[in-house]
């Protein structure tokens, strides 16, 4: 479990694509506890600082392997957890409201799968009800869920897009993210002028002018 052997990189590794919408996980991803997952992470992050040559009997940086450690586990990567996912609680459509509803400016917090450093954005996010409507909040929530986790951004879009989908039991919805990424901006061609965008359009939203219509919203001000 603790001996997985590292694939050989290369710079062209940084122009990345998402193999896979489900994110890749191993069959024992959750063998440990939470309480198990932080102790090995500390020690190992303990290691990491140790070799860069940091001395850990400073006191600003003694307690840093355990604060990184439960970071990771119960707050940056929590939706790594199942346990963590957002129920979904749908209503009646008593108005029978049969327009877009428009959620924008949502904002998210990720991690680069490739180098472990923030993404950062705004999700914004529309659906047309097929009978039945979600909370509000209950949208960030997924964003939120995803986004605590490992990402590549065309990943990220298309989990938010399809759990909407099946939660809200409609094929028409639509989610565009545009995010910065540090991978970009603070190491390699330090951009830190350029944003990535994605979207993923299901249903309604594949026809021309209700894509429009979308993006007209969330562009208004």
């Amino acid at each position: 479990m603790l001996n997985t052997p590292l694939k050989k990189t290369s710079v062209e590794d940084d122009d990345h694509v998402g193999a896979s919408v489900e994110t890749p996980l191993r069959e024992d991803a959750f063998a440990l506890s939470n309480e198990e997952k932080i102790l090995r992470i500390a020690h190992h992050f303990k290691v990491i600082m140790e070799t860069l040559g940091l001395d850990l009997t400073d006191d600003s940086l003694s307690g840093t392997p355990m604060r990184v450690a439960k970071m990771y586990v119960n707050e940056v990567f929590s939706g790594l957890d199942p346990k963590n996912k957002p129920e979904a609680t749908l209503f009646e459509n008593k108005f029978k409201y049969n327009q877009m509803i428009v959620e924008k400016d949502i904002t998210f917090f990720s991690h680069c799968e490739h180098h472990f450093v923030p993404i950062y954005g705004k999700a914004h996010v529309a659906y047309i009800s097929s009978g039945k409507v979600i909370g509000l909040s209950k949208i960030n929530r997924i964003v939120q869920y995803y986004a605590k986790r490992p990402q590549v951004q065309e990943r990220l879009t298309m989990q938010v897009g399809k759990q909407l989908m099946e939660d809200l039991q409609t094929e028409d919805v639509a989610v565009v993210i545009d995010a910065n990424h540090l991978c970009v901006s603070s190491r390699g061609v330090g951009d830190v002028n350029s944003k990535t965008g994605t979207a993923f359009f299901s249903g309604k939203f594949n026809d021309d002018i209700t894509k429009h219509e979308f993006l007209n919203y969330i562009n208004a001000q």
